[in-house]
């Protein structure tokens, strides 16, 4: 089989056009049409139909793809160990991770990281979280750190090593006194105007299905993707920032508290990932426990887990009803806008 072929069906499967395709292949369409007909012939079904100016797939071909990538992802993944093999098996780990998360959990862990894991370069890839498990699986990216009781993660394709777990955190100027000795429950946070990460971070979404099952609704005064920004404006009083308890919060100005729903705290469990049909097994593990135990340093306060069970906490469980509920869920009782 012309890998060639297989290459050109499964880019034109991804971007829906030739035209598309061939930029990313950098051939020109007529020889790209070509190779996607000379895979068709090779294997006796078509793979495309014309639906308006995109392409869309047959059955066939639909079945065909996850196989086709994984074939791919193999053959990259093999290279990848040639080349590592004529450098003097010298590789370069690439990590996808939200930026709050680099923010958090990476600094220190650059420095320390050649001394643990010999033969291997760390590169960062700043990803917003939805984006992770799509990159594994196109080979963009070999370890993703997401949060497992947000994100749906396939076992069956995907390898889990979990870190030390964190909570929601609430961040206010000092000045404010919320009656709580170190925690404050999330009906009353949304009493305060809330300076709130995007939708594309775990946290708001887990802070967002908290809300939800609390029948309450928060007043947002600002969704930002910059912790820094969220943090500012919580120090100068224009806000509480919802933030995920791995940022340290500098400055005398402010006062940090575990965010709580019916007594117990939102925890976030983040992870490490990998798409187990390439061939890092042995770099999965050792990156995952040298990653693991940089958390454990820098921050002693978070909570132990294990590698291999996953026990369910107030975060995993106000996910998972949330989205039961999600359909019927009803009015809620406070009417602040969003």
């Amino acid at each position: 089989m012309d890998l060639r072929r297989l290459r050109a069906f499964v880019t034109v499967a991804e971007h829906g056009t030739v035209s598309k395709a061939a930029q990313v292949l950098h051939i020109s369409q007529p020889a790209l049409s070509r190779q996607i007909a000379a895979f068709e012939q090779e294997l006796g079904f078509s793979l495309f139909q014309r639906s308006g100016r995109r392409l869309t797939m047959t059955s066939r071909a639909d079945q065909l793809l996850g196989e086709s990538r994984s074939l791919l992802n193999h053959v990259s993944s093999l290279g990848e160990r040639a080349l590592a093999l004529r450098q003097g098996d010298i590789r370069v780990l690439t990590v996808a991770a939200s930026a709050m998360t680099i923010e958090g959990m990476f600094p220190g862990l650059l420095e320390r990281f050649p001394g643990q894991l010999s033969g291997v370069r760390l590169a960062l890839v700043e990803a917003d979280a939805d984006k992770h498990l799509q990159m594994l699986e196109h080979g963009d990216a070999d370890f993703a750190i997401n949060v497992v009781n947000v994100v749906e993660v396939d076992d069956s394709r995907f390898g889990t090593f979990l870190l030390p777990r964190f909570h929601i955190a609430a961040v206010m100027a000092a000045s404010l006194d919320p009656g709580a000795a170190g925690t404050i429950d999330i009906g009353k946070v949304v009493e305060y105007p809330l300076l709130l990460p995007n939708t594309s971070y775990a946290t708001r979404n887990l802070f967002d299905a908290a809300c939800r099952l609390a029948d309450v609704r928060p007043l947002i005064r600002l969704e930002s993707g910059s912790s820094r920004t969220l943090l500012t404006l919580a120090e100068a009083g224009d806000g509480v920032a919802i933030v995920p308890s791995i940022l340290r919060s500098h400055g005398d100005g402010l006062r940090v508290l575990c965010v709580t729903h019916r007594g117990e705290p939102l925890r976030i469990a983040p992870a490490v990932i990998w798409d187990k049909r390439r061939t890092l097994q042995r770099h999965a593990q050792g990156f995952s426990e040298v990653l693991a135990g940089h958390v454990r340093i820098s921050f002693p306060e978070a909570p132990a887990t294990t590698p291999k069970a996953r026990s369910r906490d107030v975060g995993q469980d106000t996910v998972a009803n949330w989205r039961t509920r999600r359909k019927s869920a009803g009015p809620t009782r406070k009417s602040r806008s969003r």
